[in-house]
């Protein structure tokens, strides 16, 4: 085996983003597409030599290959050890469980989230630091800096490694451990959750459907759920990773988990619902005849959190993506602990947890996740619910009704216009943006306009300021809308609108009423339909 240093010119769309670099399966086929952008994230790492590397994915379509040829990169670049998840798997909460559990300077995660898989599907790479989270703006910004000024990448030729097959061997200098990539997963989740009250539950009679989307939570949601729970068998379905997702589109929403969302509806509904996405770090929780909202989900884990044992100390704080929900504030308050409000991406939630703030977070696009990690985690949020419903002994949806009685409801939906044209999305934004001084005390379909800015963000960890995260509108009704450019998708522009609106008097009334006459002033102040050409979202959530 011999290290080999290849000639390479930069490619000019190689800038990560929050969720790292996510294209169009063709583009990472390009030749030395892959090869650059690795070997760009390892010329940042000055301390590698010696150090352990993990690296896993979804399993969507190229996700082999690459593990191949970052391990090859890995190799020649001074890496000690390496860890796989076997077969080229790793959910993403699970890599980051496995980068801070093994001390690891960091990760390769593959994956594209929730987007669809395929040959013309999504591909994504993105790196995790020593925390286990994804890496901050600083360590992004110099990945694409060094994308724009590479000139050669180092690779060992070697033979391909069978990654089906678990243990250590030799890559030229490295070690490679192919590992279970459920178990290190799985021994944290039983010191989070009382896994002995769950059995209970299941042994009681407990019906479950658990829709993993063909993706990677599939073989966790098994193990645990069935293998170790006592779940019945079949509680888990599509639970076989596919490359395509089975033609699937992972997302855990009540649009892309449609069969879920039937049986849930239906007149034979088991007792608890949920499903994951493509990567394993989203979730969707659905009671009988009731789809829970991902924001009041997060405000009723942090309601309950401390019947489970890795909470029963209390939380130190709670934080939540601005444009989710305001429930969990409400829950915070009552609790007498700090609510964090942070832009969207995970990585604001890393310094808050890093530093001690906060225990629980939450964000309104289906993710949910706690101190245990520095990622989302689908599975933990699910496993959190039943440990709740098995303390309580209450029904999932008496539970959220029982919530709603004590708090107030906040009316909730989002609107996604996905693969916008760039320039009519930021012609929303921008003559948005134009108009925020001129728009309170404006009326319009029977809302006041009470305030209107552009979220900033002071992290009050290390005073870093983020700028230009959304536009807020908020009116005097108690209700707001929220209008973002969301950087998830690979083709043109989306652009969401989140809408709130909380009420106490009848938490239990129709959210498309409730909601009405904020989706029309919402769609009136922005001219939306006129600047897109789109009279309707592409999806409501």
């Amino acid at each position: 085996m011999t290290v080999k240093t290849v000639p390479t010119t930069p490619f000019a769309d190689q800038k990560p983003g929050t969720s790292g670099l996510r294209k169009k399966v063709p583009v990472f086929q390009e030749p030395r597409y892959v090869e650059n952008f690795i070997q760009a994230i390892f010329d940042t790492l000055p301390e590698r030599d010696g150090a352990t590397l993990v690296i896993g994915g979804d399993g969507r379509f190229l996700n082999r290959e690459v593990v191949q040829t970052a391990l090859k990169i890995a190799a020649a670049n001074g890496f000690g050890r390496a860890l796989v998840g076997q077969g080229g798997l790793l959910s993403t909460p699970a890599a980051s469980c496995v980068i801070r559990k093994h001390g690891a300077i960091g990760g390769i995660v593959l994956s594209a989230s929730h987007n669809p898989g395929g040959p013309e599907g999504d591909f994504g790479i993105k790196f995790n630091t020593a925390n286990g989270g994804p890496a901050p703006e600083s360590v992004t910004a110099a990945i694409h800096a060094r994308t724009r000024a590479i000139d050669a990448y180092r690779i060992l030729e070697a033979e391909d490694l069978d990654l089906d097959r678990l243990g250590t061997t030799q890559l030229g200098p490295m070690a490679v451990a192919v590992i279970d990539p459920v178990a290190d997963y799985a021994a944290l989740m039983r010191a989070l959750v009382d896994f002995d009250a769950i059995r209970r539950l299941f042994a009681s009679g407990f019906r479950m459907r658990f829709d993993a989307m063909s993706a990677v939570t599939g073989p966790y949601a098994r193990a645990i759920l069935e293998g170790e729970l006592g779940a019945a068998p079949g509680t888990v379905v599509n639970a076989v990773p596919k490359p395509d997702f089975g033609g699937h589109h992972p997302d855990p929403n009540p649009v892309h988990a449609a069969a879920l969302m039937a049986e849930m509806l239906g007149p034979d509904a088991p007792d608890f619902g949920a499903a994951s996405d493509g990567d394993g770090d989203r979730n969707m929780i659905v009671a009988p005849g009731l789809f829970v909202t991902p924001s009041d989900s997060l405000a009723i884990l942090t309601a309950q959190a401390g019947v489970a044992p890795g909470y029963a100390a209390g939380l130190a704080g709670v934080a939540r993506s601005m444009p989710t929900s305001r429930a969990v504030d409400r829950v915070a308050a009552r609790l007498g602990i700090r609510a964090y409000e942070t832009p969207t991406g995970w990585k604001f939630f890393g310094n808050l947890l890093d530093a001690g703030l906060i225990t629980l977070c939450g964000e309104e696009s289906a993710g949910t996740g706690s101190n245990h990690v520095r990622e989302k985690d689908g599975l933990w949020a699910v496993l959190l619910w039943l440990n709740v419903l098995a303390a309580t002994g209450t029904p999932a949806q008496s539970l959220v009704r029982a919530h709603w009685a004590e708090y107030g409801r906040d009316y909730y939906a989002r609107h996604d216009y996905e693969e916008v044209e760039t320039a009519a999305a930021n012609a929303v934004m921008d003559g948005l943006r134009a108009r925020l001084a001129e728009l309170p005390g404006r009326r319009v379909a029977g809302l006041t306009v009470a305030a209107a800015d552009e979220f900033r963000y002071v992290d009050p960890v290390d005073g870093s300021v983020t700028e230009q995260q959304g536009l807020r509108i908020l009116f005097a009704e108690d209700a707001r809308a929220v209008f973002r450019l969301s950087g998830t998708g690979t083709a043109g522009a989306t652009l969401r609108v989140y809408l709130e609106r909380y009420a106490v008097d009848d938490p239990d009334a129709p959210v498309e009423a409730m909601l009405a006459p904020v989706v029309e002033a919402a769609r009136s102040l922005s001219d939306i339909a006129r600047l897109t050409g789109r009279q309707e979202p592409s999806v409501i959530t």
